[in-house]
């Protein structure tokens, strides 16, 4: 196929009228008739890294075999909370608020949620629906909230979030107790929800938000000292207990004299403390096998309803995870590779199959896409940008850096990514600077090299204009 074929392809297929107002009941009914747009939905893991992508079997064959993955997607707040705020919107976390998982910098309350991605979708003629874990304190004030922009809402109600067993599922007002593991009773009522939408002619969006690979209840024996382990399905229990814990070069890191102070002040690793990493590393990946199943399963429920064709699916995380990486035993939340890169994976209309695409990519541009492919009016000024040109057209260079944010509070820094080089101040004027192409593993920090002096002085402008963007100035060309 050609690009201009495919360009076509897209334009028709995917591409749908904007609306830029609340539809009433009869343009509701008019959109359900017509249903021009193509469905929507939305899969996300939480805390997964790409590495673990590897034993997704069900995620590779049905949607990068079938689809178009990313190899250079990024988060530009390697945080929960503000990283899915920062899906609901398409903005970095400096222009929509949430800047942290708890009150009062960040949570579920400092989102503006009647301006989000559902909402415009819903007043695009969309049936809006999510599954799972939304954004952190969800539930805490009020546990039967739902939030604006929602047909159907089944939103996991903190904190039992983060309960594999005995959580609790805000259920359009309704709230339920289920006993049952976690992701198997969402993949059960994802599949119900597109039994129940796919074949009516209103386009719908799902959200389905998953726990796993996120640390979570309740402990059990054998689990690693203190860190952050799921629970995986009883049935993939020990799959990958002989799994070797990969230690790619910055593993251990021996030398951190080039690293800011909170790296700096980290002890090496301990045996016993890498034995915990390993086996954290199996149950994270044990996780995941229930979560491909669950993936298999919605795939098979739109293949049922004929609508497998007309459904843009988006598989990513909010970020990434560290296994040991710069002597990080478990976390996020830092400007290295483990922490910002993740799975991208979209499959859809006009969406080329087995195609692997280079192009720096990052969760501000997933809202711009979808409502490109839905053919929705943004209420925001979104700081990313629509996907569907670069996958039509794939010598499409993007040319913008990227920033990278956390805080305020302690280990505040921005960063800026580019093809080559990674730049970092910390809020107590600690600098990084990494050569990427010569150290891919963020080894040694050129900060206080001379030979990078210049190079250094013109990142440190762009990530001072990074930090104050605003829609198109975050995209324009250094």
């Amino acid at each position: 196929m050609t690009r201009a074929a495919l360009a076509g392809l897209l334009t028709a297929a995917v591409l749908a009228p904007a609306s830029s107002a609340a539809l009433s009941l009869d343009a509701r009914s008019a959109a359900e008739k017509a249903a021009p747009s193509p469905n929507v939905l939305v899969i996300m893991t939480d805390d997964q890294t790409v590495e673990s992508l590897r034993v997704m079997r069900n995620v590779r064959r049905l949607l990068g075999d079938r689809g178009t993955s990313f190899s250079n997607s990024f988060v530009t707040y390697a945080l929960c909370c503000p990283s899915r705020a920062t899906f609901l919107t398409g903005q970095y976390a400096h222009n929509h608020g949430v800047l942290g998982n708890k009150p009062p910098i960040g949570g579920y309350a400092r989102l503006d949620h009647t301006n989000t991605l559902p909402v415009w979708l819903q007043d695009a003629g969309y049936y809006t629906a999510h599954l799972g874990k939304y954004l952190n304190g969800y539930g805490r004030t009020s546990p039967t909230e739902v939030p604006p922009g929602y047909d159907e809402w089944r939103g996991s109600v903190d904190p039992s979030t983060y309960r594999f067993y005995d959580y609790t599922l805000n259920e359009n007002g309704r709230l339920t107790t289920y006993g049952e593991y976690q992701t198997d009773v969402y993949a059960r009522k994802a599949a119900r929800i597109i039994q129940r939408r796919a074949p009516r002619a209103r386009p719908f969006f799902l959200w389905v938000a998953f726990l796993a690979p996120h640390g979570g209840g309740p402990r059990e024996p054998g689990d690693p000292g203190r860190l952050p382990s799921p629970v995986p399905a009883p049935r993939h229990r020990n799959d990958f207990a002989s799994e070797p814990l990969p230690r790619p070069p910055g593993f251990n890191e021996a030398d951190v004299s080039d690293k800011p102070a909170r790296i700096r002040n980290r002890p090496l690793l301990t045996r016993s403390g890498i034995r915990d990493i390993r086996e954290m590393y199996q149950q994270r990946l044990e996780s995941l096998l229930a979560v491909d199943e669950a993936v298999a399963r919605m795939v098979a429920a739109l293949r049922r309803a004929r609508e497998l064709d007309n459904t843009l699916i988006v598989f990513t995380s909010d970020n990434g995870f560290f296994h040991g990486e710069h002597r990080v035993p478990a976390g996020k939340v830092l400007p290295y590779e483990p922490s910002i890169r993740v799975p991208l994976i979209m499959r859809g209309p006009g969406i080329p199959a087995r195609r692997r695409l280079g192009h720096r990519v990052a969760n501000i541009d997933l809202a711009p896409t979808i409502v490109d492919a839905a053919g929705a009016t943004p209420g925001r000024v979104m700081d990313g940008r629509s996907l569907l040109s670069i996958i039509a057209n794939p010598q499409t260079t993007l040319g913008r850096d990227l920033l990278v944010e956390r805080g305020p509070g302690a280990g505040t820094f921005t960063a800026v990514r580019t093809p080559n080089y990674l730049y970092a101040e910390y809020g107590n004027d600690d600098r990084e600077l990494y050569d990427l192409i010569r150290d891919p593993f963020q080894l040694e920090s050129r900060h206080a090299d001379p030979a990078y002096a210049a190079l250094r002085d013109d990142l440190a402008e762009r990530l001072a204009h990074l930090r104050a963007c605003s829609g198109p100035s975050c995209r324009t060309r250094p």
